[in-house]
C-alpha cells in the first residue's frame, strides 16, 4: 500500500542521492495476518514466497533509509504495535525489534534528505493521530512528534525531487468514513508541510512508488469501491489529475520502486477477494497490464525498496 506505502530511493551524502534497485514486498492480510514477504528482482520480477520474519501483521508503514535498507513498522494483529522489522541490503527482513512512539497502523512513510533519513506519519493508534516520527540513518525511531495537517487513515508516502516527500490521500475514520486527496509535502530536513488542496479522485490505501529519476506515482485504491487510476507527482511534488488506470481495480495494495528508474504496484483486495496481480511503471509513469502473480495472494502489505547493487 504505500503502500499504501514506501519509497524506492535511497540518499547518499557523498553524492547526492543513489536510486535503489530491488524491492521487496512484506506482511499483508489473505484471510489472516501473514509476514511472509516476496522480493522484487531489478527487473520487476517478483520473487516466490520467502516465510516471514516476526508476526503476521497488517497495514504496516514503510520506508527506505540508509543508503540501501528499509523498514517496516508498526501494523495491526489483535491490536496496533510499535515493532520495527529492518530489511538488510540483500533483502532480509531481520528480527522485530521494540519500537518507539505510539502503537500505529495504517501510516506511512518516506525517505528524505541526502542523508538517508526517512520519516512515519498518520494513521491510528486506536483513533486518528497527527503526529510523526523520525528515522535516522541507522533505521533508529525517534519518539513522537506533533505534525501539521489533517489526520487520516492509509495515505501514500513516496518520495520525490530526490530528497523531499509527500503524504496524499487517506481517509477519516480508519475505514468507511470520508476520503481525502488533500497532501502535505516534506522538506528535505523532514518537516511536513501544512494541507494542500487535493487533485484526483478521493480515496484511501492506492498504492505509491517513486520513478524516473525523481517523480512519483500513486495508483489504484477505493472511494467507497475500488479504482482503477494512477496521478503523477511532479518533481516539484505536485500531484496530477487522474488518468484512467490500467488493469484490474483494487485497493489496500502494495508499490514499490525497483531498476533505479521504474515501479511495481502489486496485491490488494477486489469483490472480496485478495489478489497476486502485478502491474509495472515504467520510467515515463504509464503503468502497464496485468500481469500474473506470484506469490500468496493478500492486501494491506507494503513495498519498499532496498540494495543499491
Amino acid at each position: 500500500m504505500a503502500g499504501p506505502l514506501q519509497n524506492s530511493w535511497m540518499y547518499a551524502s557523498s553524492a547526492g542521492y543513489t536510486p535503489t534497485t530491488r524491492g521487496i514486498f512484506a506482511y499483508g492480510r489473505d484471510g489472516s495476518d501473514v509476514a511472509m514477504s516476496n522480493l522484487v528482482s531489478d527487473q520487476g520480477v517478483i520473487a516466490a514466497d520467502v516465510s516471514g520474519v516476526g508476526d503476521g501483521r497488517r497495514t504496516r508503514s514503510a520506508t527506505t533509509f540508509g543508503v540501501d535498507q528499509g523498514l517496516f513498522y508498526g501494523g495491526v494483529s489483535d491490536a496496533a504495535s510499535n515493532y520495527a522489522n529492518l530489511v538488510n541490503n540483500q533483502g532480509v527482513v531481520q528480527a522485530s525489534a521494540s519500537g518507539v512512539g505510539s502503537s500505529t497502523n495504517g501510516g506511512s512513510g518516506m525517505a528524505y534528505g541526502l542523508e538517508g533519513q526517512a520519516i512515519l506519519g498518520y494513521g491510528l493508534t486506536g483513533s486518528l493521530v497527527s503526529k510523526s516520527k523520525l528515522v535516522n540513518d541507522q533505521g533508529v525511531i525517534q519518539g513522537d512528534t506533533d505534525l501539521v495537517g489533517t489526520k487520516r487513515y492509509l495515505p501514500i508516502g513516496v518520495a520525490y525531487g530526490e530528497d523531499k516527500g509527500i503524504f496524499a490521500f487517506g481517509e477519516n475514520a480508519g475505514g468507511g468514513g470520508t476520503n481525502y486527496n488533500m497532501s502535505n509535502l516534506v522538506t528535505n530536513v523532514g518537516v511536513i508541510g501544512t494541507d494542500v488542496t487535493g487533485v484526483g479522485t478521493a480515496r484511501l490505501g492506492a498504492g505509491s512508488a517513486t520513478y524516473g529519476p525523481n517523480k512519483a506515482i500513486a495508483a489504484y485504491g477505493n472511494d467507497g469501491s475500488s479504482v482503477s487510476v494512477s496521478n503523477l507527482i511532479s518533481d516539484q511534488g505536485v500531484v496530477a489529475s487522474d488518468v484512467n488506470g490500467v488493469g484490474t481495480a483494487r485497493s489496500t495494495i502494495g508499490g514499490v520502486g525497483y531498476g533505479s528508474d521504474k515501479g511495481a504496484m502489486a496485491y490488494g483486495f477486489h469483490s472480496g477477494s485478495y489478489l497476486n496481480t502485478k502491474n509495472l511503471v515504467n520510467n515515463n509513469g504509464v503503468v502497464g497490464a496485468d500481469v500474473t502473480g506470484v506469490g500468496t495472494a493478500r492486501s494491506m502489505g507494503q513495498g519498499v525498496g532496498y540494495s543499491i547493487a
